[in-house]
Formats: structure tokens, C-alpha cells, sequence
């Protein structure tokens, strides 16, 4: 195999398996940028992953190979909707956005398995029988060399994050709704005083954080794992929020942190098929994408500042 064959083999997957974590990290950007911690991105994402499975499996007969989309609406309204609960307690009642975040991780994980058991009588669902299906970018993927390292059989949820992050950076950097949101985030109450609700602002970003982690946990659990149980979502939504970290708060620097930690899933999934690589011991390729999480978490791989208000309850009146 070559090295030209290796990348053919390792990039599509990587551009695969970071698909997933490019949602949640934009939607962890949306909430940050507004002031919001959201530690809550695992359970968001778990809560996703449940609808996602449960609305394929109950609404295959109805919508047929239209499943897997239609499920993708289901899971990000259910997460928007959940994602409620931690901006009430974050925004209105000012409560510790940490102890908040890590309470939605929880309860998300505890609905959803205790609804798995109700439903199905055991510790998992069915697999579904609609995925999501690979096809070919006509013209594109006849080219040479790129052609078939990024347009050939390629999956539309990929497309759709990597869209969904380019749209996210014009909404943040280029409207009128992007620049209030990132001054309720820095300075609060100077936007407060120019007219901008700020409570609205950060509500609105933590029901799109909330909304765009449940589409990342569909997408993870219909095109990869095909069925939900309690090692569906298995850290994903905390290397998102290090993805989040990485990329500096911004969502071309979140979708390009993603992709490296994309390739690293990829890498400690399929690495036994590659030269060389599959000499290294299974349970270090394993380690790897954990490994570079904390790394980034850390800060070793670039420092990274948050935004100036981030984690700050607003006080109308109050510095």
C-alpha cells in the first residue's frame, strides 16, 4: 500500500468519524461566544443520539430512506429542548453554568437509558435498517489525486457539518446577530446599555448549542454505531468541547480541531489495516484520541483564552 493509498483510506474517515464532533463543537462556539458555559455538550449529544435511533426506528415504514434526515430534525428539536434546562439555571436563576453542564450530562444519560430499558426491555435498541448512504460529487470526484480522497463515496452528513461551520463563522463574524452575540459574551453590559437583550442572546445561543449537539449525536449514531446504548456516546461531546477549546472559540477553528481529533478516531479504529501503523499495540491507538483531548484541554497544543464573559452570570446594572 501506498502512501498515496493510505491517505485515499485514512482521510475519508477521518472527515467521517469528526462529522459528528464538527456539529457539537459549533454548537459548544454558539454558547461560549454568548457568555454560557456548556459542559452539558455529552448529555445533549446522548439525548441526540436517542431520538435519533428511536424516531428511525419508529417512522421507517412512514418516511422510508428519508429516515435518517427526518430523525436528524427530531433529535435537534428533543436537545433544544432539553438544552432549556441549563439556560434557565445558567441565565435566569445565575446558578454555577459547570454544576449545571454536568447535571444535563447525567440526567441526559439517565433519561435516555432508562427510556431504552421501558421501551425495549433490554440495555439497548434495535439497529435500524435506514442510514445515512455514501455517493460520489459528480465532476469533483473525477479528479485526480483529491478527487477521490474527499468527494468519493462520501456521506452527506459530512457535507452538511462542514456547510453548517462555514455558516456558523458568517452568522458569528459577518451579521448583525453574530456581533451582538459576541458582545454579550466580552462585555455584557456594555451591550446591555447599546440596547441588546442580553438574556435573550445567550438564551437563543444555548437552545442552538443545545439543537446543534443533538444533531451530532444522530448523525454518530445513525451512520456509526446504527443502534443506541450506553457506549453509543462515549466521550464525544467532551472531545468536542476540546475541539471547542482547541479551535480558540472559533468555528473554522473548531471544524479543523474536529478533524484532527476525527483523525485520530479514525486512525485508533481502522489503524490495524495500515502499514506500519497497525504494528503499534491496538490499546495506544485506542488511547490517542482521549490522549490529544486532554493535551488540548490542557493547553499544551496552543494556548487558548475564552471569551472575557464566559461563565459570568449577567446583573442588569451590575460590572
Amino acid at each position: 500500500m501506498s502512501f498515496l493509498d493510505v491517505l485515499y483510506f485514512i482521510i475519508p474517515a477521518a472527515i467521517f468519524y469528526a462529522a459528528p464532533l464538527i456539529f457539537v463543537a459549533i454548537g459548544g462556539v454558539f454558547s461560549e461566544r454568548s457568555g454560557v458555559i456548556n459542559i452539558g455538550l455529552e448529555g445533549l449529544m446522548v439525548m441526540g443520539a436517542f431520538i435519533g435511533i428511536l424516531f428511525n426506528l419508529m417512522f421507517v415504514d412512514t418516511f422510508g430512506a428519508m429516515t435518517p434526515w427526518v430523525s436528524l430534525i427530531a433529535a435537534m428539536l428533543v436537545s433544544g429542548l432539553f438544552s432549556v434546562m441549563h439556560a434557565v439555571a445558567s441565565i435566569s436563576f445565575r446558578a454555577d453554568q459547570t454544576i449545571s453542564g454536568v447535571a444535563i450530562n447525567m440526567l441526559g444519560v439517565a433519561i435516555a437509558l432508562f427510556s431504552v430499558k421501558m421501551i425495549y426491555g433490554k440495555g439497548q435498541t434495535d439497529y435500524i435498517q435506514e442510514r445515512f448512504i455514501r455517493f460520489d460529487i459528480p465532476f469533483l470526484s473525477d479528479l485526480p489525486v483529491i478527487g477521490p480522497m474527499l468527494f468519493k463515496d462520501v456521506y452527506g452528513t459530512s457535507i452538511l457539518a462542514i456547510g453548517i461551520a462555514v455558516m456558523a463563522w458568517f452568522v458569528i463574524y459577518k451579521t448583525p446577530f453574530g456581533l451582538r452575540l459576541r458582545a454579550v459574551g466580552e462585555h455584557p453590559m456594555a451591550a446591555d446599555t447599546m440596547g441588546v437583550n442580553v438574556t435573550k442572546m445567550r438564551y437563543i445561543a444555548v437552545i442552538l448549542s443545545g439543537a446543534l449537539a443533538g444533531l451530532g449525536g444522530a448523525v454518530y449514531s445513525q451512520s456509526i454505531s446504527g443502534e443506541f446504548s450506553h457506549t453509543t456516546i462515549n466521550g464525544q461531546g467532551f472531545m468536542a468541547l476540546a475541539a471547542m477549546i482547541f479551535g480558540k472559540w472559533h468555528p473554522l477553528g473548531a471544524l479543523g480541531a474536529a478533524l484532527f481529533f476525527g483523525f485520530a478516531q479514525a486512525l485508533s479504529i481502522i489503524g490495524g489495516q495500515i502499514p506500519y501503523v497497525k504494528e503499534v499495540p491496538t490499546y495506544f491507538l485506542h488511547i490517542l484520541p482521549y490522549a490529544l483531548t486532554i493535551l488540548a484541554v490542557a493547553g499544551f497544543i496552543g494556548r487558548a483564552y475564552a471569551p472575557r464573559a464566559s461563565g459570568i452570570p449577567y446583573i442588569k446594572g451590575k460590572r
